[in-house]
């Protein structure tokens, strides 16, 4: 089973499982972007880039190029678990584009349960972490980033740079909301501004 947990200074989590978890995990990213078919449509290329690094990390961990233990006892099996360290800002973005391109594609239940599980391992990350933090974080896992956005991309790197300035540790934990809303704000503006 995949489980995170954050990393000891808190820039981000480590993702872990078995090559088979993290290989359900990929599979299931692969599904929902780099569609050719969608390729010209406006803001999906933006998405894709964002996707692509992440997935991949996850590809990366699932061959065994980034993180390495032996079993975490949860299993009776001696499988090796593997894993990858990614930032708060690049899990969150991922996920909210991830999410925003399943509405252009067929999903099925296995799908769904991958993007719950993440979404429950990524929580229970934030609160193990902090808790303060964690509660005015937990938000932008479900919808407080908008997927649309033509330059999420370019938006999850400005934030992650700023993210990483602040140093780490609960204080940088902390601040992570305001940087992130100010790309929602941002974003919402923009977009009232062009209806009119």
């Amino acid at each position: 089973m995949l489980y995170i947990i954050p990393t000891r200074f808190g820039l981000g989590v480590e993702i872990w499982g078995t090559y088979d978890d993290l290989n359900n995990f990929y599979e299931v990213i692969s599904k929902f972007w780099n569609d050719e078919n969608k390729v010209n449509k406006k803001g999906f290329d933006n998405r894709d880039t964002l996707i692509s690094g992440f997935s991949y990390e996850i590809r990366k961990a699932k061959e065994g190029s980034r993180l390495k233990r032996d079993s975490n006892h949860l299993t009776f099996e001696e499988l090796p678990y593997l894993g990858a360290t990614i930032s708060w800002v690049h899990f969150l973005f991922s996920l909210t584009a991830l999410k925003f391109n399943m509405r252009y594609a067929e999903t099925n239940k296995f799908d769904l349960s991958q993007i719950l599980l993440v979404e429950f391992w990524l929580e229970k990350a934030m609160y193990s972490y902090d808790e303060v933090g964690a509660g005015n974080l937990k938000g932008f896992i479900e919808d407080g980033l908008y997927g649309g956005n033509n330059h999420i991309y370019q938006y999850m790197r400005s934030i992650n740079l700023d993210f990483f300035l602040l140093g780490g540790g609960k204080k940088a934990f902390r601040k992570l909301p305001d940087l992130l809303n100010v790309e929602y704000i941002t974003l919402r503006n923009i977009a009232v501004m062009r209806s009119f």
